[in-house]
């Protein structure tokens, strides 16, 4: 038996778009017939509008519209022009049941049947939210265009994406002296000079603030009268929601006065500072010249003596003689610690640091900082037991301590008591300007002398500084002292009291490593050995030399560093002394690598009286300053000799340590 079954009944299109327009709330959608009566009612226009249908259908659509509309005959051209074009579209005011208004966006087509008009469909929806929110945009814009247009300070105006001008505000026309209708249409590269027109810097300057936001910027503009003014300008990419350019806003101000100023003042500092410098230089000359000369004359006046015994005039242990000698080697040594006080103050002369206690050494300074004083001041040197170790240079410690005392005995010109302390202090950050904490050797040196007015304390490390008369001191004392501290990593302090003294302390930062015992360097040349001197400089070679041979040595002198390989290449030498600074393509660092590269084992010193070449040679190589003496070189040959010797991982740990003392990389 065959069976069949009934399909479920559906709804019509029909009826389908009819629940369809029944269910949307947020319009008023709804019939109406040819004459304007309402014939259809869903449930957004009975929400909106406040009617139920049973109220609704049969009346006029007329009654939606505020009374003005009515008698003005509103809904009538609605109609009509529904009619004419096949659509009628507007927004404004309509009448809820209640009386409330709403703002309305009202849509009307004409409905159609096999030609025949049946009817509109009318479609309302409540906009009165987005016509505020647009309301209070366009007032916020009207208020910002008020504002922009009376701003007489700034130029703020507008390009589009090419640069063309869209708009002019009163602040524009002041700056730039033209008017908007002037303005408005044109490119505003005509506000550069012509220079920069031509190397395109307003195209760049679009393009920095499309690609970055923003172009800030300074430099000359030009107004319409042909005047140039210096003006500070910014250009900011303006972007629609979507990220697409739409323009800039470009804001100039004129900041010619302000530049003018900031000129003058740069012009005054500049001037103070030359006179500063000016006034420096003269202590300094002064200084100087006075110290050289002092020693000149000493040098001077004994050389006399000794040419007096080269003529056979005098026996050589005449006193006069020894006295001579003597005298020269203290003037010669004064001079070189007066080139070192120069270097020291600027913190560019070369330290070479060795591990000591202080304590240790104190007795080896006395007879130097005796000498001195003179015999109406009295030295008192107490030193605590084990002080901790440092790590500095011996020679500026020699410096500083000899700095301080003879400014000590200049503080007492009847006579009194210097005392030299060193003892080991904990300091803590607040103990000291520099805020430095830890351990540390304190060496002070006190006087009981006529001490430092409080307003000329905080110049006395300052380079040329000096209460001192002219011509009595150069003013570099203190600065090294200063300098030698903040090179060795530590710091300076003083304190004083008008007629009761001062007190100078020296904080020098403690080490771990241990110090090394004292050699006595023999340098004692090798049976035959043959050593090579490359000096450019003849006077100096000879002096060399003529150490050299006293040492032992068979020298052998060339003058510049490619002779230097040669010589090397064809005879054996057992020792290199070379100059690091010489005339020609390779310097005395150079011609040291180079030989390290082919003779490994071959020992090498450098010397040089620059303190910059001392600093770069130093981290590979044993260096000689300028001026030194006999027993400076031999040491120097005998340490040369040892790295040479010693095995490349020593020799690796060697030069390692080497750059820490020097600040560099290893890497």
């Amino acid at each position: 038996m065959k069976r069949t079954t009934e399909a479920p009944c559906r709804p019509s299109d029909d009826e389908q778009f009819r629940l369809l327009v029944d269910s949307l709330t947020d319009h008023a959608i709804y019939m109406l017939d040819p004459s304007g009566v309402i014939t259809h009612w869903n449930t957004g226009a009975e929400r909106l509008k406040g009617y139920s249908a049973a109220e609704i259908l049969g009346q006029h659509f007329s009654r939606f519209y505020t009374r003005e509309d009515r008698l003005a005959g509103a809904p009538v051209r609605v109609l009509d022009t529904a009619l004419r074009t096949g659509r009628y579209e507007a927004e404004g005011w309509r009448v809820r049941k209640d009386g409330s208004r709403f703002f309305a966006s009202v849509v009307v087509e004409p409905i159609r049947t096999d030609g025949r008009l049946v009817g509109f469909a009318k479609i309302t929806r409540d906009i009165t939210e987005r016509r505020a929110a647009q309301e209070a945009l366009r007032e916020s814009e009207r208020q910002f265009r008020l504002l922009v247009k009376g701003v007489t300070d700034y130029a703020l105006f507008m390009l589009d994406p090419n640069g063309i001008v869209t708009n002019w505000n009163a602040g524009a026309e002041a700056i730039k002296g033209y008017a908007a209708d002037e303005i408005v249409g044109q490119h505003f590269s005509r506000f550069y000079t012509e220079e920069e027109r031509a190397a395109g810097f307003p195209a760049r300057a679009l393009q920095r603030a499309a690609d970055e936001g923003r172009y800030e910027a300074e430099g000359w503009r030009v107004r319409k009268d042909g005047r140039p003014f210096w003006a500070h300008a910014v250009i900011d990419a303006i972007r629609d929601e979507e990220g697409a350019l739409v323009g800039f806003a470009k804001i100039t101000r004129d900041v010619t006065e302000r530049r003018e100023t900031q000129l003058a003042l740069q012009k005054a500092e500049a001037q103070r500072a030359r006179a500063q410098k000016m006034e420096a230089l003269g202590q300094l000359t002064g200084g100087v010249a006075h110290d050289f000369n002092n020693l000149l004359m000493i040098v001077g006046g004994h050389l006399k003596t000794l040419q007096a015994l080269a003529a056979g005039d005098l026996p050589p242990g005449d006193p006069k003689v020894v006295r001579a000698v003597e005298a020269i080697g203290i003037a010669t040594r004064r001079g070189s610690a007066l080139t070192r006080q120069l270097l020291t103050f600027s913190r560019r002369q070369t330290l070479n640091p060795v591990v000591i206690r202080i304590d240790e050494r104190l007795d080896e300074f006395r007879a130097m900082l005796e000498s001195s004083i003179g015999d109406a001041t009295t030295l008192a040197l107490h030193a605590a037991k084990a002080t901790w170790p440092v790590e500095i240079d011996i020679s500026e410690l020699e410096l500083a301590l000899l700095n301080l005392v003879v400014n000590a005995r200049d503080a007492m010109p009847s006579g009194g008591i210097v005392t030299v302390v060193c003892e080991n202090v904990v300091l803590a950050p607040t103990d000291t300007p520099d805020q430095l904490a830890g351990d540390f050797v304190a060496v002070s040196v006190a006087d009981t002398g006529t001490g430092i007015a409080p307003d000329v304390l905080p110049r006395v490390f300052d380079p040329f500084f000096t209460t001192k008369q002219a011509q009595q001191g150069t003013g570099l004392g203190l600065s090294q002292v200063h300098g030698f501290a903040h090179q060795s990593g530590g710091t300076v302090t003083i304190t004083s009291v008008l007629g009761a003294g001062t007190t100078v302390t020296l904080y020098l930062p403690r080490t771990e490593e241990r110090p090394r015992p004292v050699v006595e360097w023999s340098a004692a040349a090798p049976e035959g050995g043959a050593a090579l001197l490359v000096e450019d400089n003849p006077d100096v070679a000879e002096l060399s030399a003529a150490m050299l041979t006293e040492l032992g040595w068979r020298v052998e002198h060339v003058g510049d560093a490619r002779a230097a390989l040669a010589a090397v290449a064809e005879r054996r030498f057992a020792l290199v002394v070379s100059d690091v600074v010489m005339a020609g393509e390779m310097d005395g660092f150079a011609l040291a690598r180079t030989l390290r590269a082919q003779q490994a084992g071959l020992p090498v010193v450098l010397v040089t009286g620059y303190s910059e070449a001392a600093a770069r040679a130093h981290a590979e190589f044993t260096v000689v300053r300028k001026p030194f003496e006999l027993a400076t070189l031999a040491s120097a040959i005998e340490a040369a000799t040892a790295e040479a010797r010693a095995a490349p991982s020593n020799l690796v740990q060697l030069r390692a340590a080497r750059r820490r003392h020097h600040g560099e990389d290893e890497s």
